[in-house]
């Protein structure tokens, strides 16, 4: 029993990601893929079920409790959490940009595509408007006047500037794990590129099992379901950069938390705003054109990171000035 748990602390990155993987992937075959077959089979976005989704946003949690798990198994406790905030008289500029940066990037890409693609543009929100009549009348509900769903459209709106506060439970459970364990984990052995890049591939292989389902990009596309699981990929892997520059700028994961709380809250905003969308290309944040933002900032943060930690060493000082319980 002593040497597996030595074995098992010695490659805590696999033992994390093994123990994530069964989990939420068991839980999304075993809860998620018996409500969602069945539309699936169809030709329908399972995803357009409020009971699919919310089912589907549970697996958020298991990043979370496979970095809890790996703590207790192997034994290294909860020292060097990457939760606490550290010093934030300097660092408090890591959580604006976690909390604001998104909402800037997503709606700079947006504007990008629309004035490459300008016919698209529609601020009347009426094809936003439509889609609700429809699915609403397909599901069997009453449809209110397109008056009160175009207020409704630009109450959603708003709320992305508190989407990071709403989503703070639901991110925090993958970013624990993904920035505040795989990556500084990851880093004491590899480089920061190397870190980069395999780790965002892994976070987009995570959600694999719901990608299949049409997590941003749809069904019925060329290559269904390969492509889209590698443009997730590829997604998380851009994304990934500017959440873990400033995590190991603010020596914690919490400025990750509200980045992707903000993500999540208002990725599908440029979409109310177009009469034609492609997932793969823009306006919203998932195509190569609505996220432009996300590239640009994305080689700038890697560019920096490769300054100050071009080797696993550059990693020592941050995991010593953490040693304190959190």
């Amino acid at each position: 029993m002593q040497t597996l748990k030595l074995t098992l602390a010695k490659h805590r990155v696999i033992t994390f990601c093994i123990i994530t993987f069964v989990l939420t992937w068991g839980y999304w075959l075993c809860v998620v893929y018996p409500y969602a077959l069945p539309a699936l089979a169809t030709g329908e976005n399972p995803l357009g079920s409020p009971v699919v989704t919310l089912a589907v946003g549970g697996g958020m949690f298991f990043p979370a409790i496979g970095t809890a798990l790996t703590r207790l198994i192997t034994g290294e406790g909860f020292r060097s959490a990457w939760i606490k905030p550290k010093q934030f008289k300097r660092t408090w500029k890591y959580y604006v940009a976690g909390w604001f940066g998104p909402i800037a990037l997503i709606a700079g890409g947006a504007a990008v595509y629309f004035i490459l693609f300008p016919a698209t543009f529609n601020p009347s929100l009426s094809g936003f408007t439509e889609l609700m009549q429809a699915q609403l009348s397909a599901a069997g509900q009453p449809v209110p006047p397109e008056s009160e769903l175009t207020t409704l459209a630009y109450v959603q709106l708003a709320l992305v500037f508190v989407a990071p506060a709403l989503n703070v439970f639901t991110c925090f459970g993958e970013e624990w794990g993904w920035r505040g364990y795989l990556l500084p984990h990851m880093l004491e052995k590899r480089s920061i590129t190397y870190t980069i890049v395999v780790s965002g591939i892994i976070w987009g292989l995570w959600h694999a099992p719901i990608t299949i389902l049409g997590h941003n990009y749809g069904l019925g596309y060329p290559g269904w379901p390969f492509g889209g699981i590698f443009a997730m990929c590829c997604f998380t892997t851009v994304i990934g950069c500017f959440f873990s520059w400033m995590t190991l700028r603010a020596k914690s994961c919490l400025p990750a938390v509200f980045a992707h709380g903000a993500l999540n809250g208002c990725a599908n905003a440029p979409v109310m705003f177009a009469t034609v969308a492609n997932p793969f290309i823009g306006p919203a944040p998932t195509g190569i054109i609505g996220g432009i933002g996300f590239i640009v900032v994305a080689a700038l943060c890697l560019y920096s990171l490769r300054k100050t930690m071009p080797h696993p060493d550059a990693l020592r000082p941050i995991r010593t000035s953490d040693q304190e319980s959190e």
